[in-house]
């Protein structure tokens, strides 16, 4: 250990890949007051995110101080430094890459040597991918196989990066369109998998929403609840599926029903006849015309 870090340690790739991205090494310290780094130049990104304690940053003459839960980054070919506060130095975990898409892919995070920083980074998925990639570097791995791992970790924690950045920059007409892309995904996750069980809360976990608002957000869009959106889904899936020779029970399964009298009751409901009466009904009724059928097909139903 050396004497500017009470604690020290690093990952390094002893073998990086070319490619879209390389991760070089990862690491974590706790700095002694006023350790420095710079001015100096790399040849390769770096980001640090502060767990804790103060230090400042310095970037194209601009100076940023940054506190726990702040991310700063070096880009290759800026002239940069850093220096750790006097009284509560920084304890910080770092990564650093290459790759041919890195300087495009930050950008499209919003991540830049103008806009270097990104705050609110304590989510405790971020520390944890960093010690992921340090730690894929200390496995008995063969070289592939840690080159493959490591850049799964750093696409996650970049990922990351890009939704805090997101979320802090966002306006009011944005929050609107994120609130109508979040009810686009919800009505497709619906649309795909009403034959599984789907609940409220797997499905607010999955879009990140608490479950009071996702379904506020839902009725105001679609006027029906997400449970009712569901139900009228599967309602009219069967519908269709009674009008071929399926038994019944194939059809609840089909829908998503795992009790074929639970389905019944619930489509006595729905249609005001038991499935086994609207079936009757379909065949002693007018026939569907060939090109209601291709329409249906074409539809997947």
């Amino acid at each position: 250990m050396d004497t500017q870090h009470m604690r020290y340690t690093v990952g390094v790739n002893p073998s990086p890949a070319e490619g879209e991205l390389s991760v070089l090494f990862s690491g974590e310290a706790q700095t002694q007051p006023l350790h420095q780094m710079g001015p100096a130049i790399h040849d390769y990104y770096l980001i640090h995110t502060v767990l804790s304690g103060f230090g400042r940053f310095i970037i194209r003459g601009k100076t940023y101080e940054c506190a726990k839960g702040d991310t700063f980054v070096i880009f290759p070919g800026e002239l940069f430094s850093y220096q750790a506060d006097e009284r509560q130095p920084w304890h910080y975990i770092w990564t650093a890459f290459v790759g041919n898409s890195a300087a495009d892919l930050l950008t499209s995070l919003g991540i830049t040597p103008e806009q270097p920083i990104i705050s609110g980074c304590i989510h405790p998925k971020i520390a944890d991918y960093y010690r992921q990639l340090h730690d894929c570097f200390q496995s008995d791995y063969v070289l592939e196989l840690s080159n493959l791992e490591a850049c799964g970790w750093i696409r996650l924690l970049l990922h990351q990066f890009g939704a805090l950045k997101r979320q802090l920059e966002v306006s009011e007409p944005d929050r609107d369109n994120a609130a109508e892309h979040i009810i686009k995904q919800a009505v497709q996750i619906l649309s795909l998998q009403y034959t599984q069980a789907i609940s409220i809360e797997q499905m607010s976990n999955m879009l990140g929403y608490h479950r009071t608002h996702l379904c506020k957000l839902f009725k105001q869009s679609t006027g029906l609840s997400p449970m009712q959106y569901l139900l009228k889904i599967r309602m009219d899936r069967a519908e269709y599926l009674l009008s071929t020779s399926m038994t019944i029970d194939q059809v609840s399964s089909s829908v998503g029903f795992a009790d074929a009298l639970y389905f019944s009751k619930k489509f006595r409901k729905w249609k005001g006849q038991s499935p086994s009466e609207y079936r009757q009904a379909l065949r002693t009724g007018p026939k569907r015309s060939g090109g209601e059928v291709d329409e249906m097909a074409a539809y997947g139903l």
